[in-house]
């Protein structure tokens, strides 16, 4: 059976436990019987495990799980709330979003992504500044990314760095800068934006209807929040 939800949680769960009793995965293995690489698979949870080795690998650590029957998109419910519990002032501040945004001067950009999502309200998580870029200001980019000193994120080494900073060259647009990440959606024309406004600061933002969001748990929760919207 594929990864789900089920074989995430009992990872999650699993990773968690093992982390506060200070154990390796090596030593839990061994506690446990098993081979490291089938307890590192399981800490995955890309693949739904029997329950058989989920209590073997529980009891080695004094645990046991338990079953909790709830509505279906209960955990994206909690997690929504978990997200819109934090003041959008605060989450701008993690962001470093207003520094930022003044550091890149007469660039023309859009904010899209997780970072127009939430200053429109919707509560889901960001961990860096996303803009829209035309193809055509892509010199006046990359001159701003150099005076930054940023490093582009390497999907072949899993950090930042050794990487030409160009977007057009191979690579995933992500840089690392000395003001924080920042993502860029390189397109041939800015969407249509809307104007949304923060205390004493206006942004440039894509519209909520028109934003997409590459990571899949986000994107789940954006859905959600549009539906729950919605309804």
């Amino acid at each position: 059976m594929t990864g789900s939800r089920l074989a995430t949680q009992i990872a999650t769960a699993l990773r968690r436990e093992r982390e506060r009793q200070q154990l390796t995965q090596r030593a839990l293995a061994d506690l446990a019987g098993v081979g490291q690489a089938t307890l590192a698979n399981l800490e995955k949870g890309q693949r739904l495990p029997s329950i058989r080795l989920v209590e073997r690998v529980f009891e080695a650590l004094e645990r046991q799980l338990s079953v909790v029957v709830e509505p279906l998109d209960a955990h994206l419910d909690a997690r929504l709330a978990d997200l819109a519990a934090r003041p959008l002032a605060d989450r701008v501040d993690d962001l470093n979003l207003d520094r930022l945004l003044d550091r890149l001067g007469d660039l023309p950009y859009l904010l899209t992504g997780s970072t127009a999502a939430i200053l429109q309200g919707a509560p889901v998580p960001a961990d860096g500044c996303e803009i829209a870029v035309r193809w055509r200001d892509s010199v006046a980019f990359t001159a701003w990314l150099n005076s930054a000193y940023a490093q582009r994120w390497s999907e072949r080494w899993g950090e930042y760095g050794g990487l030409r900073v160009e977007p057009e060259e191979p690579g995933a647009h992500r840089w690392l800068t000395r003001f924080g990440e920042v993502r860029a959606t390189m397109c041939d024309e800015l969407p249509e934006p809307i104007e949304v406004r923060h205390g004493e600061r206006a942004y440039r933002v894509v519209p909520l209807v028109e934003v997409v969001l590459a990571d899949p748990r986000a994107a789940g929760l954006l859905r959600r929040y549009q539906s729950r919207s919605t309804a």
